[in-house]
């Protein structure tokens, strides 16, 4: 049995892809507000459970689907709730290492440390999965789950806080360039909803691209870029309005902020 403890946007998108892998009869929930348990329930048809450590004694599998601001208060609510039977805890929090989850838990669960991203709403997310040094705990349907919302990475731990900026709020990023390029698109007068479309289209199937040709962004940049052409005027201007450094800025400063939490 699996259970999420927190029902948010990626609460939600990882129920879907535990239905997927496990059922819904395998599959429960616990949400501290009736309308939230009421809206899940009538959406996925899965259970509710009564409490947070109901759903800890019902569960192999526990999911910590919350933020890292409440992440130990419901640690500290649950911890009474583990014995000496095997359950394994996924942790989608920031900068929260998998020893301070463990010793949160008095060393009684198999923790896992997960940095998934929204578009695992959409069935694209890209998780970065690092297990607590000596994990014992269910690997196989860890791996399962995060697979059925997207693609998976397993990382080192040192390098987890580093995933954020990789996939977790880079998303953000990658929106505000589509924002972008759908307003200069405006400007020459496409429709705002086609603009969107079209700058959509265009960052889907350019990442696609790269995945399956295996091909650096380098590479595929340079195949656009003709001699003498429009695309590598364009690209000078963003060379020289520093568009690569100031991507790099934002990383440090998720990474810095990511580093912070975990102190």
């Amino acid at each position: 049995m699996i259970g999420f403890i927190g029902t948010g946007k990626m609460g939600s998108a990882l129920i879907s892809g535990a239905i997927k892998v496990f059922g819904q009869e395998y599959t429960v929930f616990y949400d501290p507000s009736e309308n939230t348990q009421k809206a899940v329930t009538e959406q996925y048809g899965i259970t509710a459970c009564h409490n947070n450590r109901d759903l800890v004694r019902r569960c192999d599998i526990i999911v910590l689907a919350v933020k890292p601001q409440i992440l130990f208060k419901v640690l500290e609510e649950i911890k009474l709730a583990f014995d000496d039977e095997p359950r394994t805890v996924i942790s989608i929090a920031p900068g929260i290492t998998t020893a301070q989850i463990s010793s949160a838990l008095d060393h009684k669960a198999q923790v896992v440390r997960v940095m998934p991203n929204t578009p695992a709403m959409v069935g694209e997310g890209m998780c970065a999965i690092s297990f607590a040094e000596g994990f014992k705990g269910d690997a196989d349907s860890t791996m399962k789950l995060f697979n059925a919302v997207g693609r998976t990475v397993i990382l080192h731990e040192n390098l987890m806080n580093a995933s954020v900026v990789a996939n977790g709020s880079s998303p953000a990023f990658v929106f505000i360039f589509i924002e972008a390029l759908a307003d200069g698109a405006v400007k020459y007068g496409i429709p705002r909803d086609k603009a969107y479309e079209m700058a959509a289209q265009t960052v889907l199937g350019s990442a696609k691209l790269m995945l399956e040709t295996g091909k650096t962004p380098a590479e595929l940049k340079d195949a656009v870029c003709s001699p003498g052409g429009t695309t590598i005027c364009g690209t000078a201007v963003l060379e020289e309005n520093n568009f690569r450094g100031a991507v790099i800025k934002a990383c440090d400063a998720v990474f810095e902020k990511t580093q912070n939490m975990e102190k």
